[in-house]
């Protein structure tokens, strides 16, 4: 079993949401890492996160869960309408509590990042580290930056998103020694722009009085004409995050829209074209408001460094790890994010890496690889339901007649079969294995069992009976 002297050094790449959960949980494991991030900071970009019973369980376990919940707002439900023609459907998510026993959140995105960015020390993060290279030998993995800065370590994360470089050279590598899958050679697909902000705090009683209630839903409004959907969140700060998504004739790549966007290496445009999209989208109706409002208005009450365009990839890779090199979270699955999971997921991986790195036995590449076969074996399939979950999710948002069957059936469907749905949504509750189990909540669904966690608690369970007394 590995000891405090032997534990592995790992290198992670990539400073977003689940970057910051695995370095937060190697903190609370004092296991040695170091995050590099590309930017020279991270921008506070980005809409709203429905946050449950898939992640509190994690969250009392780290000590935020009392100040994620100050944080965020308690939603229970949201509506679907057409563009001037009145609600659609109400889609009912309460009994998720009853279910599993916890909560259901609305919470802003920057915040939600800053709330992680804060149990990661400041030192343990580089900024500006754009990673060029990467090289396995002599039972040591190395990277270097575009600023020549060398790093050591035993396990690399690739955890740097839908354009991952960590990905991008070991799929290079790969492919030299004739290793990598054909579906792992093809283009990242995406089939929508989406457009997300958030407003400054407002005063809803004269804006928004609909947000006044305890536990408001969210508003998804379907364009009538043009293929663009569009969402308003209620927030604990009085804020409204939206986002707008441009359903696209056909799946497209970012090579076909590189001239758009030439000489970034990840999927966000520049101000400009998100200015473009704000103003072609400026007109479209609200379905709330104490007066006659568009998403124009919205735009107005949103600072302009707070808008941001991306693109929505959509593809689950099929190679998840090499030797000392593993990927998480968009690196290795990229979710359409109308089913909400790409952030749980990305996060979940997170803790299954963390789990299996504090159960290594030793820091050889054998051992190492091992357990990254357990982890893919472990997290792929629920990323594979969790993206079919996802597309099928999307599917109402289709204005053809898929659309028009799946908003039926949405109306339609037997509260039995909702809630047998919902069912399957709460299944997957994982825990840290390494730190104080916490008490069951007594949901009338029993979390799924995590292989990761368990193996991480019987080592954990070793360790405090033959620590000194």
């Amino acid at each position: 079993m590995a000891t405090a002297v032997d534990k592995p050094k790992v290198l992670i790449v990539g400073a977003g949401l689940g970057g910051l959960v695995l370095g937060a949980l190697l903190e609370k494991a004092d296991v040695p890492y170091v995050i590099f991030e590309r930017t020279s900071t991270v921008k506070p970009l980005g809409s709203a996160i429905a946050v449950g019973s898939n992640l509190l369980p994690l969250f009392i376990q780290l000590g935020i869960y009392d100040e994620f919940v100050a944080l965020s707002r308690d939603v229970e439900s949201c509506t679907v309408s057409r563009e001037d023609k009145g609600t659609l459907v109400h889609l009912d998510f309460s009994p998720k509590s009853e279910l599993s026993g916890y909560s259901q959140y609305i919470v802003a995105r920057p915040l939600l990042y800053d709330l992680l960015l804060r149990q990661v020390p400041s030192d343990k993060i580089q900024f500006n580290k754009r990673i060029l290279t990467i090289k396995e030998e002599d039972d040591m993995v190395t990277i270097q930056a575009a600023d020549n800065s060398v790093f050591e370590g035993d396990i690399l994360v690739g955890a740097d998103g839908a354009y991952s470089a960590v990905r991008q050279r070991l799929y290079e590598r790969l492919k030299r020694e004739g290793k990598l899958p054909k579906s792992d050679q093809e283009e990242l697909p995406f089939s929508c722009t989406c457009l997300v902000g958030q407003t400054e705090p407002m005063d809803y009683e004269s804006t928004f009085p609909e947000f006044m209630v305890p536990t408001p839903p969210f508003y998804n409004t379907l364009g009538e004409k043009e293929p663009f959907t569009y969402v308003l969140f209620a927030t604990a700060q009085s804020t409204v995050t939206w986002m707008v998504i441009h359903h696209l004739d056909a799946k497209s790549s970012k090579a076909a829209e590189e001239q758009r966007f030439r000489g970034s290496e990840n999927s966000e445009w520049g101000p400009h074209a998100a200015q473009a999209m704000c103003d072609e989208t400026r007109h479209f109706p609200l379905p709330i408001g104490a007066k006659k409002m568009t998403m124009g208005d919205i735009y107005d009450l949103t600072p302009k460094e707070k808008i941001s365009k991306v693109m929505l990839e959509e593809k689950v890779f099929d190679t998840w790890y090499s030797g000392r090199t593993v990927l998480l979270g968009d690196a290795c699955h990229k979710l359409d994010p109308a089913g909400g999971h790409g952030a749980v997921t990305s996060m979940h991986d997170a803790l299954a890496i963390a789990n299996l790195i504090y159960a290594l036995p030793s820091n050889t590449t054998k051992e190492i690889e091992k357990s990254f076969a357990e982890y893919q074996a472990e997290r792929r399939p629920p990323a594979v339901e969790a993206f079919k979950a996802s597309e099928a999710m999307a599917t109402f948002m289709n204005r053809g007649f898929i659309g028009s069957i799946s908003l039926f059936v949405l109306k339609h469907i037997p509260r039995f079969l909702w809630k047998a749905f919902l069912k399957g949504t709460i299944r997957q509750r994982p825990t840290c294995g390494f730190l104080p189990e916490i008490e069951d909540r007594k949901g009338t669904v029993p979390a799924d069992v995590s292989p990761s966690a368990e193996k991480a608690r019987a080592v954990y369970k070793k360790r405090q009976s033959s620590a000194p007394l």
